[in-house]
Parts: C-alpha cells; sequence; structure tokens
C-alpha cells in the first residue's frame, strides 16, 4: 500500500510525511473520521512507508525493497495488526481471543477488498453472525510481547490498531500503559471513528488527526482513472457519495443495499399514500427480517431520500445528490414532501433509529412509522 493508492486526503499525507522529514513523529498517532473516508489506507500507507528500506526523502514507499514486497503481502514481521474479534465455539472457555486467532482472515480482506472496508464486512470475513467484536485483554499482553522483542528488519516497529475504542475496560488499561512507555523505535497509529468512547489518558498520548471526508472530485477522478466510469456518472456519484469512497464503490454495485432500500422507500410512500394498512402491515414485517444494523441503514437512508426530496422541490440541481432512479421517483413524489410535513417526518424517521438501537421490536416500530407516515404526507 502506497500513498499514491490513497483517495484524495494530500493534506494529510503531506501532514505525514513532514513529521518524519522533520524528525519530529509521535510514538503515537490517532487517525479519526467517518467511515469511507480513507483513515486505514492512510495507516496502511504510512506504515508501509515507515518500513521502507528506501522512505528518507522519497514522498512514498519505494515498493521495490525486500520491506515493501512484505508489507505488499501484509505478512512484514515488524507490522502488528490489532483489530476487533470474537470468540468462535473451538476456543476454550478460558481463551481470550486475540488478533493473531484472525490474521488470515485480515490479511485476505486487505488483498480482496483494499482498506475501504465497514465493520459488517469484518465480521461477514471471520463468520461472525450476531457477536459483538471486540478487542480483548489478551490482546494487550500479545501485542507487549511482540514489540517487546528487537525489531526484526533493524527498523521501525508498527503498530496499526483499527477502532480501538472497541477495547475492553483492561484492555483499554493495559495498551495505555504500553503507550505511555512505548517499547524503542515502536509507532502507534490508531485508527478511530468514535474518538471520544477512547480514555481520555489514551487520547492526550497521541496525536490526533483529522481526517476529513474526501473531496468530490478525488472521488470523481478515482471512479473515471480506476473504475473506467463516464465523467457524468463519476460525478453523479461522487457527490452521492458525501466523502466516502466505500460508499463511491458500492454504488458501483447493480445488487447493492441503496437500491433495495429505495424499493422499500417507494413501496411504503405509495402504500401510505394509498392508505393500504394491510400491506403495510407486510411491509414492516419485510423490514423486521433485514436485521438490526440493516434497518438502522435503511432509516438513515430515508432521512436523505426524504431531504432530497424536499430540496428537489427548489428546482436547483446543484442542491440536489440522487442517482438517476432516486431522482425519477423524486420528479413526481418530490411535491409530497414540503415545508408543512419535512420536520415531522425527520422526527419520526429519527425516533424509530433511536427505538430500533434500543432494541424495541422492528415489527412494531416500522408498523408504527407506516402508520403515522399516512398522516404526514397529506399534510400541505
Amino acid at each position: 500500500m502506497r500513498f499514491a493508492e490513497v483517495i484524495g486526503q494530500q493534506a494529510t499525507k503531506e501532514q505525514l510525511l513532514q513529521m518524519v522529514d522533520e524528525d519530529r513523529l509521535p510514538h503515537a498517532l490517532l487517525l479519526c473520521g467517518p467511515a469511507g473516508c480513507g483513515k486505514m489506507a492512510l495507516a496502511l500507507a504510512f506504515a508501509s512507508y515507515l518500513l521502507c528500506s528506501n522512505h528518507r526523502g522519497q514522498a512514498d514507499a519505494c515498493g521495490t525493497c525486500r520491506q515493501c514486497l512484505m508489507t505488499e503481502k501484509w505478512e512484514h514481521p515488524d507490522l502488528h495488526f490489532t483489530y476487533p474479534t470474537i470468540k468462535l465455539p473451538w476456543m476454550g472457555s478460558d481463551h481470550k481471543p486475540v488478533s493473531d486467532d484472525f490474521i488470515s482472515e485480515w490479511r485476505h480482506m486487505l488483498l480482496t477488498r483494499g482498506p475501504y472496508f465497514t465493520m459488517d464486512q469484518w465480521l461477514s470475513e471471520i463468520g461472525a453472525e450476531n457477536q459483538q467484536a471486540i478487542i480483548t485483554a489478551g490482546e494487550s499482553d500479545e501485542l507487549n510481547r511482540k514489540l517487546s522483542l528487537k525489531s526484526s528488519q533493524g527498523g521501525y516497529k508498527v503498530s496499526v490498531i483499527w477502532l480501538p475504542e472497541r477495547m475492553k475496560t483492561e484492555c483499554a488499561n493495559k495498551m495505555l500503559k504500553l503507550i505511555e512507555e512505548p517499547p524503542s523505535q515502536t509507532v502507534f497509529i490508531l485508527v478511530s471513528e468514535e474518538p471520544d468512547m477512547l480514555l481520555e489518558t489514551i487520547r492526550s498520548r497521541t496525536q490526533r488527526i483529522d481526517v476529513k471526508r474526501i473531496d468530490t472530485d478525488s472521488i470523481r477522478q478515482a471512479l473515471t482513472s480506476q473504475r473506467g466510469i463516464d465523467s457524468e456518472t463519476a460525478e453523479r456519484i461522487a457527490r452521492i457519495a458525501n466523502g466516502s469512497w466505500k460508499k463511491a464503490l458500492d454504488m458501483l454495485d447493480t445488487g447493492n443495499e441503496n437500491e433495495l432500500f429505495l424499493d422499500m422507500f417507494i413501496s411504503l410512500m405509495r402504500l401510505a399514500y394509498a392508505r393500504n394498512v394491510r400491506e403495510l402491515k407486510q411491509w414492516s414485517d419485510t423490514i423486521h427480517g433485514f436485521g438490526r444494523e440493516k434497518q438502522k441503514r435503511f432509516l438513515t437512508y430515508m432521512l436523505r431520500l426524504v431531504r432530497e426530496n424536499f430540496m428537489y422541490n427548489f428546482g436547483n440541481p446543484e442542491l440536489n445528490y440522487m442517482t438517476a432512479r432516486e431522482e425519477a421517483f423524486a420528479a413526481n413524489f418530490a411535491r409530497f414532501i414540503n415545508e408543512a410535513n419535512i420536520l415531522p417526518i425527520n422526527d419520526l424517521i429519527n425516533k424509530a433509529f433511536v427505538d430500533i438501537s434500543q432494541n424495541t421490536t422492528a415489527k412494531i416500530v416500522f408498523f408504527d412509522l407506516a402508520l403515522k407516515m399516512i398522516v404526514l404526507l397529506i399534510q400541505k
């Protein structure tokens, strides 16, 4: 992984390189930002750069030295990964899962999916069903053991920790001590989406870098150069992606989740307008089968599409971020989202999101939403 492969984020790349050039590289970095912005891509590119034999004075890892050839396969002995894991049936009752238990799956995901992935994809990779992935206390003990060893290649030892906010308290306390007194030539790169959930003492001992969403033009250029997408389609996808390369890639898949969500949204609005309560009950039963995380993603999608339909009424294409199919539906539907009901509809969807997050029965939540939508759609 090289900086040249990271989509956008030029300012952050330069900031990381400048730290090395000026010999002020901190022992612990905290890369924070929204999903899909490329935090992990930056972390992997920087780790590859630090481990490269020829990085001094260069703007990227060389890609050809022995060190780079090892990091290409994510098998460099001085590169250590920490990530959330689950407990599998074959593990003993006293076994605390560690990252090395899943290192084959981790490398496979990085090599096949690349650095732009989600927790759902990771859970799918390791065969998790409804388990909560965490970083156990056993992980901090194992990492301490690894980093206490001398560097295999005589350079840096790099520890990349993905989603450190998922560390158990015991693990976080042990990790704090390790970061406070790091072994020689060790660099920690923490990649976080919810840094506020980290121990304050850990945050205070890292140099935080906030990674912004990828600029639209960088996503558009990557879509055309890497994926062969025509300029007009790439522009539309880049705008809707809202700074997330992962979301842009998802939209290239014709069977992607958003297509299903659009179908469900259209069905809800048509059935609510027709006051078809029986069919709305079946609609809510269908959503019930999605699973909680997917239900939350659907509600987030609904919020976006309601906003887009409201903005469509202003007749300014620059204000809209919709696919061609979403826009085709909005052409006839947008007039039903207006000043009288936009806020109540948003409140209704947000309340449903909170209820689902608190494990309220999905059938009840979505049927209630559907029935109330009947009333809100007739408000003018």
